[in-house]
């Protein structure tokens, strides 16, 4: 697989110089809305909580991050002057309220908000979640399968990279109902597989997945540990499927939890993470006492980041030693022909 120029340099500013990605995501807005609302008694959380909230991960954070992702609501407009240019800038696309159809989810864009304007902000890369049910009703994997795909397009047209997402969640008749952006309870590694297959086909333009872990986040041993072996064929598969340089995501699972899980997908290939309740959640439960959760954030996330961090620089593949590539990626044509062969935007 060959990679355009503008997504090579998108992928290399997202990952540190020995090519692993590290990488705080602060774009959630329902698990941050939600808390803040519950603890003011109101029915909306302000806006200044919020913004002032993932302004201080930023300032906190991005130290130990190669990217951070933000969302073009709060964060974007609220912690760039905590943003250091030297990190990578990621920004998401996808709208956090989901409509459905027959008990199932469909994704759409931020009103107002498309690839261009992340390419315009300074985004090095375009992050998208879709919710995505292999069993779901056929119109609507159709539909998530069109939306996917859509963006794809676009961000080749501007050639940014496309950092996917992926996300299974209960169907009516599941047992462990829920709309909260959290881990589905009763998953099973089929649910997730056979959407990162799908995922993975060419047409739909994905450069980077974000993936979950195939088993329930509390099931994960971590390597060595007791019965580690089958749930490592389970992220062998993961990584396998995926066909292309992958990260995992926390989706709210505790710090030990997704350490283990982050063992398994190292050894299965993965090229580092792209969490954030994992890291600054617990902090979060101290609100609204400020104070109380910079101190958490210093005491207690920052040391997991560089935990991580340390894992990552000792197991995690390169992106760009991935075999998709077939050896190093590099700017194609590497000559004086450069210019002429490498498209505008028309084209």
């Amino acid at each position: 697989m060959t990679i355009s120029a503008g997504k090579l340099w998108g992928i290399r500013r997202l990952a540190d110089r020995g090519g692993r990605f590290k990488m705080v995501a602060v774009d959630q807005r329902p698990p941050i809305k939600n808390l803040i609302k519950d603890r003011r008694g109101l029915n909306e959380a302000p806006y200044d909580d919020v913004a002032g909230f993932k302004a201080m991960l930023v300032e906190e954070l991005i130290d130990g991050a190669t990217a951070v992702l933000v969302d073009p609501h709060f964060a974007y407009p609220r912690a760039m002057r905590f943003f250091d240019p030297a990190k990578g800038l990621i920004l998401t696309l996808e709208d956090s309220l989901f409509s459905e159809t027959d008990g199932a989810r469909l994704s759409s864009e931020i009103d107002d908000w498309s690839v261009e304007k992340i390419k315009r902000v300074g985004g090095d890369a375009v992050k998208v979640l879709a919710w995505y049910r292999p069993d779901a009703p056929p119109s609507v994997c159709s539909a998530q399968q069109d939306f996917v795909k859509r963006i794809g397009e676009a961000c080749a047209r501007y050639d940014i990279p496309y950092v996917f997402e992926l996300l299974v969640y209960p169907l009516p008749g599941d047992v462990d109902q829920t709309k909260d952006y959290v881990e589905m309870g009763g998953k099973t590694p089929d649910h997730v597989l056979a959407s990162v297959e799908e995922f993975a086909k060419a047409d739909y333009g994905v450069d980077v997945f974000k993936l979950e872990s195939p088993v329930g986040a509390d099931a994960v041993p971590g390597v060595g540990n007791d019965g580690w072996e089958a749930v490592q064929a389970q992220f062998d598969e993961l990584g396998k499927l995926a066909g292309r340089p992958w990260v995992m995501l926390s989706a709210g699972a505790g710090m030990g939890a997704f350490r283990n899980i982050l063992t398994h997908a190292y050894r299965a290939g993965a090229s580092g993470y792209l969490a954030g309740r994992a890291i600054w959640a617990e902090a979060f439960q101290a609100f609204p006492d400020l104070d109380a959760i910079r101190a958490g954030l210093r005491q207690d996330a920052v040391p997991y980041v560089a935990e991580l961090n340390a894992l990552t620089d000792q197991e995690a593949t390169p992106w760009h030693d991935h075999p998709v590539y077939g050896g190093r990626p590099d700017v194609t044509p590497n000559d004086a022909g450069f210019r002429h062969a490498y498209p505008g935007f028309g084209g």
